[in-house]
């Protein structure tokens, strides 16, 4: 009975004994489980009394983590004969069977297609839980291929990007038909049900340290829910997310590049809407403006385009020109700040812990005269890695916001795209640091605010 009281009443902490499935859903599908303002997503949680985060999608990840848990308590009935399971064995297949029903809507009517139809399921595991799925000697492995029918994998080797190195994640892959396919989940579920990870406590919260090779992030395309659910959807109700970098004045040359090449090129590959504003003075900071009309579930323009505009915004810092350290700027509302600090000062503590990076929060007096009068400043100092680690963290957590998707539905990312980051400015920084603050009651952003300082 008490771990059924915490399961409902502490949705951030996952315990030593609970039941934790992470499902990869492909970010095409991705609107079928969370629907228009997160409809579907709370449906599941409600119905089934477990709890369901969903990662952000990362630039150039295909997938996203789907983390659903529970206590181990049978409680939910399920299936046609009404057993006993735990919730988060009940929002799995829930969300397993809107992802299935979700590819048949796209397929062709043709009964051939159909008969013929194969799925594909692919779950993140533990490396210390793993062993119960496959058994001694791959005994337990085999037994489940022969009963089901259904090619079933542990692949250790190409993880995606969301795999956590922490709890040394393996990949569970299983392919067939959709009913043999479903029989396996379920055999699987239950194996994972009876053997907890040891690491499990840390799988909310925990980053990878693990990057892909090579040079400049690459941006996937610009990829939307699946075909039915965007048929419903209006542009008039998507929301407008940006980011305000400052940028010193001596780097706006290579954010806009020769003939304004590189920032043409920014905005085609991301879909951005991104302006580059000036202040009277040529000696003041600039501010580049990015952003775009999103829906919630899908990629979003303005985090691509940000994460590869980072290197061109951002200050070196430190008097060795050996020294890669460098310093990013933004600019926040009073009114959204507040995701940013958290309770007496928590989430930017986490956020500190979790990308080593220097994050500072300042205000007033302490804000480059080129800011709003409603508005503060971010800077994140850092190698370039920590540096982008802590960007990523700050703009999702800034999205969230803006959607009011901060309530349990949003799962930051474990893991990292690499960006290769060099920054050419050498000044110092300046201003002096706010990192703690009392609760507050943030109101809504004041567009019709003016700058410090004029910008045309």
């Amino acid at each position: 009975m008490a771990s059924t009281v915490r399961n409902i009443h502490d949705h951030n902490v996952i315990g030593s004994e609970d039941t934790v499935y992470r499902y990869l859903c492909p970010v095409k599908k991705t609107g079928s489980i969370i629907g228009k303002g997160g409809e579907i997503a709370k449906q599941i949680r409600s119905e089934t009394k477990s709890n369901m985060r969903i990662n952000e999608a990362l630039p150039g990840c295909e997938e996203r983590v789907v983390t659903v848990y529970s206590t181990s308590d049978e409680l939910n009935h399920f299936g046609d004969d009404g057993e006993l399971v735990c919730p988060a064995l009940d929002a799995l297949f829930k969300v397993h069977d809107m992802l299935v029903a979700d590819s048949n809507d796209n397929d062709d009517d043709d009964e051939d297609l159909v008969g013929k139809q194969t799925v594909t399921v692919r779950m993140l595991v533990p490396s210390d839980q793993i062993g119960c799925v496959i058994g001694k000697g791959g005994q337990v492995i085999q037994n489940l291929r022969t009963e089901t029918n259904a090619q079933i994998r542990v692949i250790k080797d190409n993880l995606p990007p969301c795999a956590l190195t922490l709890s040394h994640d393996e990949l569970l892959q299983i392919i067939g038909e959709p009913l043999v396919v479903r029989e396996a989940l379920y055999q699987v579920a239950s194996l994972l049900h009876d053997n907890p990870s040891r690491f499990q406590h840390s799988l909310l919260s925990s980053p990878s340290t693990v990057y892909p090779p090579g040079g400049m992030l690459m941006c996937a395309p610009l990829t939307s829910s699946h075909r039915n659910y965007t048929a419903r959807r209006d542009l008039a109700d998507a929301t407008e997310f940006c980011v305000c970098f400052i940028c010193p004045a001596e780097n706006v040359g290579g954010v806009i590049g020769k003939g304004g090449g590189f920032i043409k090129q920014i905005r085609q590959e991301t879909g951005a809407t991104i302006r580059v504003n000036t202040s009277e003075t040529e000696e003041d900071d600039s501010i580049i403006f990015i952003s775009s009309k999103e829906f919630y579930e899908d990629q979003s323009p303005t985090v691509n385009a940000a994460i590869r505009l980072q290197e061109r915004c951002s200050e070196k810092v430190g008097k060795d020109t050996n020294d890669s350290t460098i310093s990013t700027r933004l600019l926040v509302s009073s009114s959204h700040i507040g995701c940013l600090i958290g309770k007496g000062g928590a989430v930017i503590s986490e956020m500190r812990s979790v990308t080593r990076a220097n994050i500072r929060i300042l205000q007033k007096e302490n804000v480059p005269k080129i800011a709003r009068e409603d508005e503060e400043m971010v800077q994140i100092t850092g190698n370039p890695d920590a540096a982008m680690k802590a960007l990523t963290q700050v703009i999702l957590r800034l999205r969230a916001n803006v959607f009011d998707m901060n309530h349990g539905l949003v799962l930051l990312p474990t893991s990292f795209p690499y960006i290769s980051q060099v920054s050419e400015s050498s000044k110092r920084s300046k201003f002096a640091k706010r990192d703690g603050f009392k609760d507050q009651d943030y109101s809504k952003l004041n567009s019709s605010s003016k700058r410090r300082n004029h910008v045309s």
